[in-house]
């Protein structure tokens, strides 16, 4: 049995396919597409920040603890 002729293989294929046809169509997404680069890039940079204030805070709090 070819794992390749399952239905879901070629359904994902198909959807894989329509997608790639529409993505090599439309000529102005490049401009988008760095656009969301950005943004993206923008919002993992806040998340980090958020990230290692939340972690510092953590620490601090579990030193503080008296265990003796």
């Amino acid at each position: 049995m070819n794992p390749l002729n399952d239905p879901t293989i070629a359904y994902l294929r198909a959807l894989l396919g329509v997608r790639l046809d529409e993505a090599r169509d439309e000529t102005d997404k490049g401009a988008s597409a760095i656009e969301w680069a950005i943004i993206t890039a923008l919002l993992a940079g806040i998340a980090i920040a958020i990230g290692a204030v939340i972690l510092t805070k953590i620490r601090d709090k579990a030193n503080s603890i008296n265990t003796g």
